[in-house]
């Protein structure tokens, strides 16, 4: 007889997992929430599961070693930073993600924190609380609407900030290595190499995933092209940006300031330097947030698992070429089995 189907989750950031339990146990899986998602509480534990659904667990080389009976790791989200997909690929485990949960959630977070900055909102609201009403501490403001806005990346959220972008009347500029024309057209983007958007935008905005070529994306070179007066968002990756970089740039005038919702290790530590300037905006990694878009993430991600459990080509595969592997025909053969 078959072992019964097991399910780990390592560490859901939601107050329920009713989606997850909804979508699995009519498969005759059950559902357990790690006691704590460290690699080595994971490597004691991972061996007897055949599914891993994650958001920011240690799925280490040793972890994944360990995960014999593993058939998929299914990240909440659309990075995979966390886990070691090499390895994954060398065990034969397959790696999913989801992309296009929460683009409007990006978008409109990337937004609010380009106000914050431009606008001084942020500034504002920290000097009047600290009894300073005085709106001279903010100059100077410039208009939003005529200004340039560049996005790095052009996946669904730099999509859907460009559409709002436009109707707040602004330029933009997109640097991707696949341009599509006729999409850029739509909002009458112009595609440029990465320094001329660095040199001509007025805002910055990062929509790319972290891998081996994106790590410090934007480091010192980078931001010495920008204008003196331009603004950085990054609702993306936080090492996409050197931040020793990014501190001498907002404290030397390089560039006016910067807007973001992930960090190059989070929590910062409180004593990190940026934390303290006035020109430096800063959410907790919450802009793909939403009610809808968390469940939306939870109900994706959850199909991944369901799909493969069932013998099922998942949607998002990270490294499809797992599919041809051995592993994966067991898993198709187990599946049959029970009919």
């Amino acid at each position: 007889m078959a072992e019964r189907l097991r399910v780990l989750i390592t560490d859901p950031v939601w107050t329920s997992i009713d989606i997850e339990r909804r979508i699995l146990e009519p498969l005759g899986a059950e559902v357990v929430m790690a006691p704590a998602r460290d690699a080595a509480t994971l490597a004691g534990i991972i061996g007897d599961y055949d599914g891993v659904l994650t958001n920011f667990g240690e799925l280490t080389r040793p972890v994944l070693q360990a995960a014999r009976r593993c058939k998929i790791v299914a990240r909440y989200g659309i990075g995979y930073d966390n886990v070691d997909v090499r390895t994954a690929t060398e065990e034969g485990i397959l790696v999913t993600n989801v992309t296009g949960y929460c683009p409007d959630e990006l978008a409109e977070h990337a937004i609010g924190l380009l106000f914050a900055c431009a606008r001084k909102i942020a500034l504002l609201n920290r000097n009047i609380k600290r009894g300073e009403w005085d709106r001279t501490k903010a100059i100077p403001v410039h208009n939003i609407h005529g200004r340039t806005l560049g996005l790095i990346g052009y996946g669904s959220s730099a999509r859907a900030l460009a559409w709002r972008a436009r109707g707040l009347g602004m330029r933009l500029l997109v640097y991707t290595r696949h341009p599509d024309l006729d999409e850029l057209a739509k909002w009458e983007a112009r595609a440029v190499d990465l320094p001329t958007l660095l040199a001509e935008s007025d805002f910055v905005s990062l929509h790319v995933p972290l891998a081996a070529g994106t790590n410090h994306l934007i480091g010192e070179a980078q931001l010495r092209q920008m204008k003196p007066g331009a603004f950085l968002i990054n609702v993306a990756r936080g090492p996409l940006v050197d931040e020793r970089a990014l501190y001498k740039a907002l404290t030397q005038g390089w560039i006016a300031g910067a807007g973001v919702d992930v960090m190059e290790k989070e929590p910062p530590d409180p004593d990190n330097p940026l934390l303290p300037l006035d020109n430096f905006v800063v959410t907790s990694h919450a802009a793909f947030y939403s009610e809808e878009s968390v469940a939306r993430l939870q109900e994706l991600a959850t199909q991944q698992v369901a799909m493969v459990l069932r013998g099922e080509r998942p949607t998002f595969a990270v490294n499809p070429e797992v599919l041809s592997g051995p592993r994966w025909r067991a898993a198709v053969g187990a599946r049959e089995e029970r009919g």
